[in-house]
């Protein structure tokens, strides 16, 4: 092997080693906060192999990011798991469901968290590190206004799935139902993390993120589904799949809207170049992750 080449490979390896290096400290932070609200994290689908999935997954969108960095974006996503287990599996009807939903907004508002809910207790340790930060006081009224618009969907698509399975009422359209992507999650760990580390400058400049950002969403809505189409067969849930449309099409349509992200984010990065490879990333990273598995461990 020439010189060179040597030396670029072990370049190429080495920072390989960094971020992953970076991912197992995320991984341990991730498991201290389910020893923390052990009542959120069954296992399965809570399992290690998942907590490493997630930590993994932001340390190599965000590879100049060091472990406490990335704690943010870490943690918002972990709750975005305990919150999406507990409507989706664990509450049986609307008013439970709006209950819980009414309760994060409030906590996320600067509420105290009831004693006897860790969805809300672990919600509340997000804002209160959050607030700690430069940006919080200017720019936190849109993370509330995100998560809301999180749970918001999440209460559309808990409706649309119970109606599903009593056969009360019609499905979503398909354009419906990833007009709805907000469910994800994604955009809302994206501005937590964005505030978390200062890269953004203004509320404008962080609402063009956002606006571009809810595209990207909807590419992960659509891969995530055509990865789990099978258990959301087995477990009655919803899947784009379901709503008269075949794999080719969706995965054309990913492809469409993966062509539209890239319009909306070439005019931003001249103002936002790291973000701007941010959002590619989470593009390239989550549709390669989902061509072979999941994040859910369930059996």
């Amino acid at each position: 092997m020439h010189p060179d080449t040597l030396a670029a490979t072990l370049e190429h390896t080495a920072e390989q080693g960094r971020i992953c290096s970076v991912a197992v400290r995320g991984q341990r932070d991730l498991q201290g906060r389910v020893a923390s609200y052990p009542a959120l994290f069954p296992d399965p689908p809570v399992d290690a192999a998942m907590l490493s999935a997630l930590a993994l997954s932001t340390a190599f969108i965000a590879p100049w990011c060091t472990a406490t960095e990335l704690r943010t974006a870490n943690r918002t996503s972990l709750w975005v798991t305990a919150e999406d287990w507990r409507i989706d599996s664990e509450i049986t009807c609307l008013e439970e469901a709006t209950t819980t939903v009414a309760a994060c907004i409030a906590v996320a508002a600067g509420s105290a968290p009831a004693d006897d809910d860790q969805l809300t207790q672990f919600l509340a340790d997000i804002r209160d590190d959050l607030a700690t930060t430069p940006l919080f006081p200017r720019l936190g009224h849109l993370w509330q206004d995100e998560l809301r618009r999180m749970l918001d969907a999440e209460l559309r698509e808990w409706q649309w799935r119970t109606d599903r399975n009593s056969s009360n009422a019609s499905l979503p359209s398909a354009s419906d139902y990833l007009a709805n992507a907000a469910g994800y999650g994604a955009t809302w760990v994206n501005i937590s993390h964005w505030i978390a580390t200062n890269a953004v400058e203004t509320e404008d400049h962080l609402t063009a993120l956002v606006t571009a950002s809810y595209e990207v969403e909807k590419v992960l809505r659509l891969v995530n589904d055509l990865a789990s189409y099978d258990r959301d067969v087995k477990a009655g849930d919803l899947n784009i799949l379901m709503l008269g449309v075949d794999e080719h099409e969706v995965r054309q349509q990913a492809v469409d809207l993966a062509d539209r992200c890239q319009q909306l984010l070439d005019p931003l990065a001249e103002v936002s170049p790291q973000q701007v490879t941010y959002l590619r990333r989470v593009l390239g990273f989550t549709a390669g992750f989902y061509h072979g598995t999941d994040f859910w461990a369930l059996r």
